[in-house]
């Protein structure tokens, strides 16, 4: 039996600049560092409290399961 791999497609819709050096830290470990760019991250709950930090600077554009 094998564990069905949850992804999140995350889009940046803000920019980082005048923001808090950790919410710019998060966005890069989110592997984000440009409007627009979308990038598929697992569905762990590190990478939602990620998510959860930097709300205000991505939208979540797809959760497939």
């Amino acid at each position: 039996m094998t564990a069905s791999r949850k992804t999140i497609k995350v889009k940046q819709i803000a920019s980082p600049i005048r923001r808090r050096g950790d919410q710019r830290e998060t966005l890069i470990g989110l592997k984000l560092n440009r409007i627009g760019r979308v990038v598929e991250l697992p569905d762990t709950p590190a990478t939602r409290g990620m998510i959860h930090k930097v709300r205000h600077l991505v939208e979540v554009v797809d959760a497939s399961r």
